[in-house]
């Protein structure tokens, strides 16, 4: 195995154990407060839906993932006309009641323009039949809001014999209040000192807690009195002095102002309860206030059908996902599978069609020169260049043969000497001389640095002036 692949054996096994290290370790606790069912975070409300049906004495409990309106009358919500009627009465008791620190003039026109409005939806609702099945609506979450036909709906299936539970810190005063207004009723916030839904670790102190006392208790209680953290029950519910409701404060803190109250409508009842993050699963699972929760859902009628609304903390069904409106159409659908199965052919006919690259194989460099040079240092280490004497010698009698056509030079031979002079033309004692500087090279047993290079001279010197 090569070198590159070790490398990228080590690189897989790091990121495989760092993916390991990632997935086992402990995940930090988130404590958002979605009170949804699906969460069993701190704040989400699993334990309660999950032990809804023993409560309520009943094996139906549905999760509904759509608005109001659409569950109670089985139509979406049509829109409203703009501007308001002014055909119509109403008598006394239907009036939407003023706060008693905001009954002057302008307060009464906005309670007249709120159920002018109410009385504006409740017509386009009357002739839209409701569900024939009692049954129990439950609301848990911090912000409730509900349109105007949503209340015309709501209370009309109220006033049919239903009955609706909403736990939230706001129910919609400052926009979409149309219920609050109706009902006489609107939320604030207590003197509270933490603002934490972290619970600290310890007993909780009296300044950074609140006790909440049950005024009607149900049979089997082992305590009317569950002390919260006071960013958990911060909030308090407040009647209007004239509210049009008759009605019953069921739990109240030690000041005793109430956070949960029933309010009768026709044959049904509203419970309102204004400390919806007392129904998480932290609170629910401790010993201490468990049966807060489970108490306030226990005034439900028990035996009827229950509905447990997610549709304002989740949305519609399927709605997260970007391409449900694709999938909500065969004809779409196929051609996004049709699209997806065409990408996949496209890549794997194109990754063959592709051919490879062809890698640049460099041309050998000539390294003559350099083996010449190498070999000639190993030569001069010795310090006896009686080799590199003969090899010069070797290759001048080579070159006469090509030179001067002199197959078998014989360098005693008097002919031969004059026979090269007249050939080169140079005088016979510089050939005299020549061949005594290779007859010493050759019989010497030892050639110096000095001997070798006057042997090259002589020889470069023949071979120039030969020219």
């Amino acid at each position: 195995m090569t070198t590159f692949r070790w490398y990228l054996l080590g690189i897989l096994v790091l990121f495989g154990g760092y993916v390991a290290l990632e997935y086992y370790r402990p995940k930090p606790v988130d404590w958002t407060p979605t009170l949804s069912s699906k969460d069993k975070i701190p704040y989400g409300t699993y334990v309660v839906y999950d032990g809804l049906p023993q409560v309520l004495g009943t094996d139906s409990v549905v999760g509904v993932r759509q608005p109001i309106f659409n569950q109670l009358l089985g139509t979406e919500e049509p829109q409203l006309q703009a501007g308001r009627p002014e055909n119509v009465t109403f008598s006394d008791d239907s009036e939407a009641p003023a706060d008693s620190a905001t009954s002057d003039s302008l307060a009464t026109e906005a309670r007249q323009a709120a159920a002018n409005d109410q009385a504006a939806a409740e017509t386009e609702t009357a002739t839209l039949p409701l569900v024939a099945t009692r049954a129990n609506y439950l609301f848990i979450k911090q912000d409730f809001e509900a349109s105007r036909l949503e209340t015309a709906a709501l209370l009309r299936f109220v006033a049919a014999g239903h009955d609706v539970f909403i736990a939230a810190e706001d129910f919609g005063s400052n926009r979409r209040g149309f219920l609050a207004d109706t009902l006489g009723i609107s939320t604030y916030e207590a003197d509270t000192t933490s603002r934490s839904l972290v619970p600290q670790l310890g007993r909780p102190t009296p300044h950074d807690s609140v006790q909440l006392h049950l005024l009607r208790t149900r049979p089997g209680l082992a305590t009317t009195d569950f002390r919260f953290a006071s960013a958990v029950a911060g909030y308090r519910l407040a009647l209007a002095a004239r509210r049009p409701h008759q009605g019953a404060t069921l739990a109240a803190d030690a000041q005793g102002r109430p956070v949960l109250l029933r309010l009768d409508h026709g044959r049904g009842h509203f419970y309102l309860c204004s400390v919806p993050l007392a129904f998480g699963n932290y609170w629910v699972l401790r010993p201490r206030t468990a049966d807060f929760a489970f108490a306030a859902l226990s005034y439900l009628p028990t035996g009827r059908p229950a509905w447990w609304d997610e549709y304002q903390k989740q949305g519609r069904a399927g709605e997260q996902s970007v391409l449900r409106v694709i999938m909500a159409h065969p004809a779409l659908r196929a051609a996004y599978y049709l699209l997806l199965v065409a990408g996949v052919l496209f890549v794997l006919v194109e990754a063959r069609r592709r051919q490879r690259v062809i890698p640049t194989i460099k041309p050998l460099p000539n390294t003559t020169l350099l083996f010449a040079r190498t070999v000639a240092g190993l030569y001069q280490q010795g310090r006896n260049h009686s080799l590199i004497a003969e090899k010069k010698v070797a290759l001048f009698l080579d070159y006469l043969r090509t030179r001067f056509h002199e197959p078998t030079p014989d360098l005693s031979d008097e002919a031969f000497r004059e026979r090269l002079s007249q050939k080169a033309g140079l005088p016979r004692p510089r050939i005299d001389e020549l061949i005594r500087f290779i007859n010493f090279a050759r019989t010497a047993p030892t050639v110096t640095d000095r001997e070798l290079l006057i042997l090259s001279r002589a020889i470069h010197d023949f071979k120039v002036e030969s020219r």
